[in-house]
């Protein structure tokens, strides 16, 4: 599966993030790639979800691409809540 994790730099809490994420899809035996973008290099990138933080989630539109927003980008337990289930139903 491939996400794309979007921050207002594209380094650092995208980067976080996608780490994030990897970390928990080998709890459920997924294999995660992706990239960290900024919002502005979003468009045009294929993946299979896209997470952000909620506030930059807002500013995603015309957006074939599932769109998260997480509140606490530090928060493994939310990541893990709000992700999986939608790559398990992918």
């Amino acid at each position: 599966m491939r996400i794309i994790t979007v921050c207002g730099m594209g380094f650092g809490t995208s980067l976080m993030l996608l780490m994030s994420i990897q970390k928990i899809g080998t709890k459920y035996n997924m294999s995660i790639t992706g990239e960290a973008v900024d919002l502005s290099s979003l468009h045009g990138l294929k993946a299979d979800l896209i997470v952000a933080s909620s506030e930059i989630a807002k500013e995603i539109r015309d957006s074939d691409i599932p769109v998260i927003g997480i509140t606490n980008m530090l928060d493994e337990d939310e990541i893990e809540a709000k992700v999986i289930p939608v790559l398990q139903n992918l």
